[in-house]
């Protein structure tokens, strides 16, 4: 494994990277890859960053040096662009602690300790760190996520797996995982919000934008929304329930404290709440949209401590409804 640019990553001692090959066709490029001139060329680069290459080296190179390089001359949006072009390796990072600048990787980061990133970090492949992640730019990671501490991201954060994160989550921007997401604190996104798979939340969940959630949600704290809120499946929520734009949960809807949102409030099976349920002006509460109606009685229940207002679905039933 070639090293890092000097001046542009700080690792503590650690045993030096290593390559995990993969079986037949799954493997993807190896650091030891060559790409040529004409290699790079086809894949119709800018204009800039092709002379840079052409003043770098003009014969062969390699990958993972390419990538490194690039980041350390301040060229991070050229090495995300290679690594769009050539996809990830098999290699691995292992590391004890890790300060840098930037860092883009097309293999997978193991980190036994903390990290610190000023800039953009990507990776290939998978992410894991032992302590917690600090990134001042934006978050890529190719597939799985583990941050056993907090994660604070200044930018935004794509990850194409699922993701763990043992403490407090806060991203700046959007927030964008495409498996299930796990967080054993607070999840504070400063924007959008979509998570694909399910998505539990220890603590309170904030989203300044939409919240859409692929699977399930489930809250064991408040939960607020500063636009519309969607689940694909059901939302069980401690607290309170609190969104701005409409409430569209796919199956059931379980409140500890209130359900109020700024447009309608539409589940497709029950509908229960702690304290009260109310949609926003001129908006109505919808109970039971997937149900056939000679199951309302048991499957379209609206509980809530007082009738909502302009109930428009569902079998209203006298009470609070259960706490989650």
């Amino acid at each position: 494994m070639p090293p890092f640019p000097s001046g542009e990553i700080s690792l503590a001692p650690c045993p030096p990277a290593r390559h995990d090959p993969a079986d037949g066709a799954a493997a993807g490029l190896t650091a030891a890859t060559d790409i040529t001139r004409h290699f790079i060329r086809a894949k119709r680069p800018c204009a800039d960053g092709y002379r840079w290459y052409l003043r770098r080296q003009e014969g062969a190179s390699n990958y993972q040096a390419l990538l490194d390089d690039l980041v350390r001359e301040g060229r991070v949006e050229d090495a995300c662009w290679m690594l769009d072009q050539f996809g990830p390796t098999n290699d691995v990072l292992e590391v004890d602690h890790l300060e840098a600048d930037a860092l883009v990787f097309a293999g997978s980061v193991r980190c036994q300790g903390s990290a610190d990133v000023d800039g953009v970090l990507r990776t290939g492949r998978s992410l894991s760190v032992l302590g917690g992640l600090r990134v001042g730019g934006a978050l890529r990671v190719g597939e799985d996520l583990r941050v056993a501490g907090a994660l604070r991201c200044e930018g935004s954060v794509r990850l194409h797996g699922d993701a763990r994160v043992g403490g407090s989550l806060v991203v700046a921007q959007r927030l964008q995982c495409t498996g299930g997401l796990r967080v054993g604190g607070e999840l504070d996104a400063g924007a959008s919000a979509h998570i694909g798979g399910h998505c539990t939340v220890g603590q309170d969940l904030r989203v300044a934008g939409a919240l859409d959630g692929g699977g399930g949600i489930k809250v064991g704290g408040h939960l607020h929304g500063d636009a519309a809120v969607q689940a694909t499946h059901g939302l069980q929520v401690a607290g309170d329930v609190d969104c701005r734009g409409h409430l569209q949960v796919g199956s059931g809807v379980r409140a500890g404290g209130r359900i109020h949102a700024g447009g309608a409030i539409r589940a497709g099976e029950s509908l229960s709440a702690g304290e009260t349920i109310a949609a926003g002006e001129a908006y109505g509460v919808y109970a039971g949209l997937v149900v056939p109606l000679p199951d309302w009685p048991h499957s379209a229940r609206v509980c809530a401590r007082e009738q909502p207002a302009r109930l428009l679905s569902g079998c209203w039933t006298d009470g609070p409804g259960h706490t989650p």
